[in-house]
């Protein structure tokens, strides 16, 4: 059976919705799932089923809302600078360690490199992981750059890359360089501003 247009729209609007609730991220579930709101209200209207059209409607402007909320909302960010041994961070990489290595493959975490520790706080709330080490004078190597999902809406990888790497520019460090050890973390490398260099590897200046 040839499907019209219109059931194309409720179908796609169907599988949008099914989608946001694969999401781990919160932004990106309220996104995802703005768009589905959207389209089955459309897909609502037009076919007549106007209860299903206003529900997805408010659905759809809820979503806005808490997408308002989340990006408008002025959070407090922190660093907690850590012991290498400290266990607390041995314990967080082991609880997350399955997370970690989809987009850290092969991660292994190795107190006596890391010169460089710090929890991301966001209200007073662990939010991810920065470790880092002193691979020449002036060069910091990024080992582990690590946000739980429901704080993956970009705003540490700025506060970090932005903020917290000033203060390592007034240390005398004049360039980081990571691992784009995942299609995901390379992308993310790339919209911070870093540059992927003919080893692979991916550069961004302090200067």
């Amino acid at each position: 059976m040839e499907l019209t247009p219109v059931q194309l729209i409720g179908y796609a609007a169907s599988l949008v919705i099914a989608l946001s609730m694969t999401m781990n991220s919160i932004v990106k579930f309220r996104l995802i799932n703005l768009v589905g709101a959207l389209t089955f209200s459309v897909y609502g209207f037009v076919v007549g089923a106007i209860p299903v059209g206003v529900l997805n409607a408010f659905i759809f402007f809820v979503d806005v809302y808490y997408l308002w909320k989340i990006f408008s909302k002025n959070e407090v960010f922190e660093t907690l600078e850590l012991r290498p041994e400290n266990r607390y961070l041995i314990r967080f990489l082991e609880f997350h360690d399955k997370e970690i290595q989809q987009h850290f493959p092969g991660f292994s975490y190795k107190p006596e490199m890391n010169t460089v520790s710090f929890f991301i706080l966001r209200d007073t709330s662990v939010a991810g992981v920065f470790l880092a080490h002193k691979e020449d004078d002036d060069v910091l190597r990024v080992g582990l750059d690590f946000v739980i999902p429901q704080y993956r809406d970009f705003k540490n990888g700025k506060y970090v890359y932005v903020r917290v790497m000033n203060r390592f520019a007034k240390s005398g460090f004049k360039k980081v360089v990571a691992t784009g050890s995942s299609k995901k973390y390379a992308s993310y490398l790339k919209k911070l501003g870093f540059t992927e260099r003919p080893d692979g590897l991916y550069e961004k200046s302090l200067l």
